[in-house]
């Protein structure tokens, strides 16, 4: 998995690739989450927990007697590992089970949660499911909370503006627990620039936030480049550093593209939400 530059100027991302069929580690492309952390004022101890969950619909293999197996698969990297893996890069590497036998599902597994874990440079939580399985463990669901969706507010930034970001007046001096989303979260690939569309979900406890400068503050990412980690990871650190409150957890569930969905959640401790999956995914 040696690469000349763990950039994603120096992936493939954006340029004309060949699409291998046999198994191939060596497809996959790390990113190293230090330099957007760093431009994020980010060192030392991270100041949330989190991971990141994939989804991927498109997986294929063949089995010791040359037939095709279908699997949905889900991904768990954690927030704490050196580097994300390039999506396309990811989407190779699964393309490279395509004509590739295997002995048993459980050998597809081990292989890829080894593979992922090194490319990541922390253990990696693989899970492949039937089509039966994944169809009773994921079914389509509605986030859970408050849409903020519908409030009357005028738009004028579309990139990441934390100023907008405000209390509530009309509830000051009191502590809140909320949960509240937005389906209105775009963001673009840093290299190709293609939108990438997504449901931004917080829960929160301590003073309350203004529900419309907080969906002013969602749209402001419209025209923002970045790789959906680093999003959520801004997205967190704005909201904690202008807003103050005692606990905070953010997750975005990502369209799917090229058979994956990315799903990073950032908390300061509660427990992960697992996979949700919603009705545009």
């Amino acid at each position: 998995m040696a690469h000349d530059e763990h950039s994603a100027q120096g992936s493939g991302l954006g340029k004309h690739t060949d699409y291998i069929s046999q198994y191939d580690p060596n497809q996959l492309y790390p990113i190293a989450r230090k330099v957007a952390r760093d431009n994020l004022g980010v060192a030392g101890k991270l100041p949330f927990d989190g991971v990141d969950y994939w989804t991927a619909w498109e997986l294929s293999w063949l089995n010791a007697n040359g037939l095709p197996q279908v699997a949905v698969a889900e991904f768990a990297l954690p927030a704490i590992s050196d580097s994300i893996i390039e999506s396309k890069s990811f989407k190779l590497y699964l393309n490279s089970f395509n004509q590739t036998r295997f002995s048993s599902w459980q050998e597809v597994e081990t292989r890829m949660q080894a593979d992922l874990s090194q490319a990541a440079g922390a253990p990696v939580v693989v899970s492949l499911m039937t089509l039966a399985q994944a169809q009773e463990r994921m079914p389509l669901c509605a986030p859970t909370g408050l849409c903020i969706d519908e409030i009357e507010v005028a738009i004028e930034h579309y990139e990441p503006a934390p100023e907008l970001l405000k209390l509530d007046d009309s509830r000051q001096g009191l502590r809140v627990s909320e949960q509240l989303y937005s389906n209105l979260l775009k963001t673009n690939c840093p290299v190709t620039g293609q939108p990438d569309w997504a449901t931004l979900w917080l829960e929160y406890t301590g003073p309350a936030i203004n529900h419309a400068s907080l969906l002013a503050y969602v749209v402001s990412f419209r025209e923002h480049q970045d790789f959906h980690e680093q999003c959520v990871e801004r997205c967190f650190l704005d909201i904690q550093a202008r807003l103050k409150p005692d606990q905070l957890s953010v997750y975005a569930r990502y369209t799917r593209r090229g058979g994956l969905d990315i799903n990073p959640f950032r908390t300061s401790g509660a427990a992960a939400p697992g996979s949700w999956r919603l009705v545009r995914q």
